[in-house]
């Protein structure tokens, strides 16, 4: 009987699985893999990346993971892929026509999930569900569809849906908000001091209408109303505030353990994270000495954990568009209304 993964992702540093990294989670056994733009050059160079790592855990459904949102934040931008438009845009065009909107990202989506399905990667981990207002830390930005949290659940639904429906998982981030901060995770630990009165009403709000979402990212930041020391990615008071005052019952992840929010080293933060009750911890750059540090920290996922993930595997649904024919139609849709 094969061994239960470790709650980890890990990351590689260059397009290729060395052997020794073969070998290393041959023998631990990750839950899964996080590539980035280093590690994803054309396609058949990612399906062999993926086939691969999924050898080496020796499980075909081994999640692997990377950043696909559109905008900046895209890391298949490389190859002979065709670049999708930033949250941001899509509000600006829904705040024209909500319907027209809420059609171009639900045809987006589908031709994002349908291209990362097709290199076999699981998730582009999408979408961000952030406010953001004039004080926002930039690292958020036109990632975001805007400071309506009503708004925001409605566009939100689209990317949720046309993800699964083309067997892509779909990851809201970052849980419970990251919109309210004013400096960068990657940099720093942003303190959030608004009420939780505030953030009921705001902040948490696009979470709660889309706690149906299978997987939730976990933000690195203080939410000093409910935890006035620890982010919310490794405050046990933050997990219980997520899983109980909003209702998720998805699977957690955090954001990724190397931001300078958190602190320690590799092995403390990835004990720090799965302590707090997150399901996963995710170490997304690494070389082999992080990743061996990384996995001798992590436990064999939770039976809970493990009945969370395989809840979201069962509602991927099949549908393939045509991916250039619907960007081209999403393209269309915006020069109808827009110049930009």
């Amino acid at each position: 009987m094969a061994s239960t993964p470790l709650a980890l992702f890990v990351g590689l540093p260059n397009p290729t699985l060395s052997d020794d990294e073969f070998a290393l989670f041959r023998e631990t056994n990750p839950l899964g893999l996080f590539v980035g733009r280093r590690n994803l050059r054309e396609p058949g160079q990612v399906k062999i990346l993926i086939e691969r790592f999924r050898e080496a855990v020796e499980r075909e459904d081994a999640p692997v993971f990377t950043d696909q949102e559109g905008g900046r934040v895209q890391h298949l931008d490389a190859g002979p892929w065709p670049l999708f438009r930033s949250f941001g845009q899509f509000a600006e065009l829904a705040r024209h026509d909500l319907a027209l909107g809420k059609k171009a990202l639900r045809l987006s989506s589908q031709a994002m999930g349908t291209m990362v399905s097709e290199l076999g990667l699981t998730s582009g981990c999408s979408p961000v569900l952030d406010l953001v207002f004039e004080t926002t830390s930039a690292v958020i930005g036109a990632r975001s569809f805007g400071s309506d949290p009503d708004f925001i659940a409605a566009l939100g639904r689209e990317v949720v849906d046309g993800l699964l429906e083309t067997g892509n998982m779909p990851v809201m981030k970052h849980i419970p908000g990251h919109g309210r901060a004013t400096r960068d995770s990657h940099k720093e630990r942003p303190v959030v001091d608004a009420s939780r009165e505030t953030l009921v009403a705001t902040d948490f709000k696009p979470f709660v209408a889309l706690k149906d979402t299978p997987w939730a990212m976990v933000a690195h930041v203080v939410y000093s109303a409910y935890d006035s020391e620890l982010p919310a990615s490794i405050s046990p008071t933050m997990h219980e505030v997520i899983r109980n005052d909003m209702g998720y019952e998805g699977v957690l992840v955090s954001d990724c353990i190397f931001m300078e929010s958190l602190r320690g080293t590799l092995p403390e933060r990835v004990k720090q994270v799965l302590d707090a009750g997150s399901d996963v911890a995710l170490h997304s750059h690494g070389d082999l000495a992080e990743s061996e540090a990384a996995a001798k920290a992590a436990r064999p996922l939770t039976e809970a954990a493990q009945k969370r993930i395989a809840a979201g595997q069962s509602r991927l649904g099949k549908l393939k568009v045509d991916i250039r024919a619907a960007h081209a139609e999403v393209e269309e849709m915006f020069k109808s209304v827009l110049v930009a």
